[in-house]
């Protein structure tokens, strides 16, 4: 008996170390992320996105907007996916160096490599600087709008996919915010 109990304990202070390692390290890295609050006047967070902002309709990005941008913000990126493809992550959009100073995102952004505010544009997984709406070749699909505030300005030029963009973002978020979005054919 004595012995189950302290098998237990251990496993218990081991669980605790182990769940906690990654909040001290990010404490130690001075990682601490606040919270960015990103809204549609489209849709509700786990809301259906209405058909013009997809395939089916106009294919337009839905208008966007965000409170909670820190101080120290150099740059903001947006980046839109869907996990439930079944290719695995698709990336719908992937828009970066948004000005700090910028607080929502009208419907239909023009599909520039760099927008007149600066921002630029990089490649979806439709191959293309723009947004790409919601495609679902079947089922009901999430899609998450994520918002990063950031320390620096992207060096990169337009057409980085997210997965460099994600690298060049690296030890540089200040804050984040996600809306998740669904949508069936």
């Amino acid at each position: 008996m004595y012995k189950r109990i302290l098998c237990m304990l251990i496993s218990f202070i081991f669980l605790c170390l182990v769940q906690g390692s990654d909040e001290v390290r990010s404490k130690m890295k001075g990682d601490k992320k606040m919270a960015i609050r990103i809204t549609s006047s489209a849709f509700t967070e786990g809301g259906m996105i209405p058909r013009q902002y997809t395939c089916d309709g106009e294919d337009i990005s839905p208008p966007l907007a965000w409170t909670g941008v820190p101080e120290g913000t150099e740059s903001i990126a947006l980046i839109c996916d869907d996990p439930d493809a079944p290719v695995g992550t698709w990336v719908h959009w992937v828009l970066f160096n948004i000005p700090p100073s910028t607080k929502d995102l009208p419907a239909s952004v023009p599909p520039k490599e760099t927008l007149d505010n600066g921002a630029k544009h990089g490649t979806n997984d439709f191959r293309k600087l723009s947004y790409g709406g919601p495609c679902p070749p079947g089922g009901t699909h999430r899609y998450y709008f994520k918002l990063y505030a950031l320390d620096a300005e992207i060096p990169s030029e337009a057409g980085i996919t997210k997965a460099q963009l994600l690298k060049e973002m690296e030890g540089h978020i200040l804050a984040e915010g996600q809306l998740m979005g669904r949508y069936k054919r």
